[in-house]
C-alpha cells in the first residue's frame, strides 16, 4: 500500500477556517474520484502548534506506487494543482510512503 502526503501552507486571504474547510471539500470532490485512488483525506489542524505551520493535509492511498504516479499525472489532478492549489498556497510539501496497515 503507498500513500501520498501532502502539506500545505495558504497565503494569508486563505488561511481562515472557511477557506480550509473549502479546499477539503474542493480536494475530496475533485480527488478522490481518480482511478487507482483506493481513499483521499483532507485535514485542518488539530491543535496550535500544527496550525502555526500548516493550513489543510491530504493523504492519497494507492495500492502501488505506479497508481500515485498515475494519479500525480492525471489532469484531472494536475488542473486541481494549478486551478485550486497554487493560487491559494505559499509553501507546498509532498512525499510518497510505503505503509503497513494491520
Amino acid at each position: 500500500m503507498f500513500e501520498r502526503i501532502a502539506i500545505l501552507k495558504f497565503l494569508p486571504p486563505h488561511a481562515t477556517p472557511e477557506g480550509r474547510a473549502e479546499f477539503a471539500r474542493l480536494a475530496l470532490d475533485a480527488l478522490r474520484p481518480l482511478p487507482g485512488v483506493l481513499s483521499l483525506t483532507a485535514g485542518i489542524p488539530a491543535d496550535e502548534a500544527s496550525l502555526a505551520s500548516w493550513d489543510v493535509v491530504v493523504t492519497v492511498r494507492c495500492a502501488t506506487l505506479a497508481d500515485i504516479e498515475a494519479y500525480r499525472a492525471h489532469p484531472v489532478h494536475r488542473r486541481f494543482i494549478e486551478e485550486v492549489v497554487e493560487p491559494r498556497t505559499q509553501v507546498r510539501k509532498a512525499w510518497s510512503f510505503e505503509v503497513e496497515t494491520r
